[in-house]
C-alpha cells in the first residue's frame, strides 16, 4: 500500500438521509460561509462529529460554533486592553491559577495526541473549547493570572489554527506576535506544570462507588487504604461486615472487599 494508515470519511446527513442532489435535500455552504465565515463552518463540520462517522447536518448547530469563535475573540480582546502582561512566575501562583495553568497543558497535550494519533478532531476542538471556559474563569484581577491567561488564549489559537486558520491569523497579531501562527512553534507540554499536589480518588465497597476523597498525590497505598476506611459514607457499609481484602490502584481508587 502506498500509505500507513487509511482514514475512512463519513458521511453528511441532513434529517437522517445522506445528502443527495437527486433527493433535493443538500445544504449550500455558500450562504452559510457568507453568513458565518468560511472558518465557522469547517469548525462545525469538524466538532459534530468523528471524521470516520456520519455527520448530521444541523443550521442550530453551526450557529453554536460561530458563538464560540466570537466569546474567543472576545476573551482575546479584553485581555489585550488591560495591557501589558508580567512574566509568569509558577511559584508565584495561586490555587485557581496553578489549576488553569494544568489545564493549558493538559490541553496541549490532548490536542496533540487527537490531531497526530488519534485523529479525532472533534474531541481535540471539544479539549480548547473545554480550556476557554476555564481561562474565562480566572481573577482577571491578579496579575500572576492574567499571565496564565495569556499562555492560555497563545496555546488556543495555535490549536486552533489548523480547523480556523483565517480566524486564529488575526487573533495571533492581536496578542502581539509579528510572525504568522501557521509558522509559529507548535506549543509544548511544560512536564512541571502537570504535577498535583492532591488527586482525587474513589472509594468502593465491593465494587459499587461509595465515596470520593482529595489525598495527597504522593500517598502511599497503605495511607490511601487508611484514608478509604476512615470515610463516613464507605463506613456506613462496612458495618457489621468483615473486610476480607482491601485493593489500591495507586491514584485512581480503593476497592474494600467485604463479607
Amino acid at each position: 500500500e502506498p500509505f500507513q494508515r487509511l482514514l475512512t470519511q463519513g458521511m453528511v446527513l441532513k434529517d437522517g438521509a445522506k445528502m443527495s442532489k437527486s433527493k433535493g435535500n443538500t445544504v449550500d455552504p455558500t450562504a452559510l460561509i457568507e453568513r458565518y465565515g468560511a472558518d465557522t463552518v469547517r469548525l462545525f463540520s469538524m466538532f459534530a462529529a468523528p471524521p470516520d462517522q456520519s455527520l448530521e447536518w444541523s443550521d442550530s448547530a453551526v450557529e453554536g460554533a460561530h458563538r464560540f469563535l466570537k466569546r474567543l475573540w472576545r476573551m482575546v480582546a479584553e485581555h489585550v486592553a488591560q495591557g501589558p502582561v508580567p512574566d509568569l512566575d509558577p511559584a508565584a501562583l495561586n490555587d485557581a491559577a496553578r489549576d488553569a495553568r494544568r489545564k493549558v497543558h493538559e490541553t496541549i497535550a490532548k490536542v496533540s495526541d487527537d490531531y497526530g494519533r488519534r485523529q479525532t478532531f472533534n474531541t481535540a476542538i471539544a479539549a480548547v473549547m473545554e480550556l476557554a471556559n476555564e481561562l474565562g474563569r480566572l481573577d482577571a484581577g491578579d496579575p500572576q493570572a492574567r499571565a496564565v491567561l495569556r499562555e492560555g488564549l497563545d496555546a488556543a489559537v495555535r490549536l486552533l489554527c489548523p480547523v480556523v486558520p483565517h480566524a486564529c491569523h488575526h487573533l495571533w497579531h492581536a496578542l502581539g506576535h509579528e510572525d504568522d501562527v501557521t509558522w509559529a512553534p507548535w506549543p509544548t507540554v511544560d512536564e512541571s506544570a502537570l504535577t498535583r499536589d492532591s488527586i482525587e480518588m474513589v472509594v468502593q465497597v465491593n465494587g459499587k462507588v461509595r465515596a470520593k476523597m482529595s489525598v495527597p498525590a504522593s500517598i502511599d497505598k497503605a495511607g490511601a487504604e487508611a484514608q478509604a476506611l476512615a470515610q463516613p459514607n464507605a463506613q456506613r457499609f462496612l458495618e457489621g461486615k468483615t473486610v476480607r481484602k482491601v485493593i489500591v490502584v495507586p491514584g485512581k481508587l480503593v476497592n474494600i472487599v467485604v463479607g
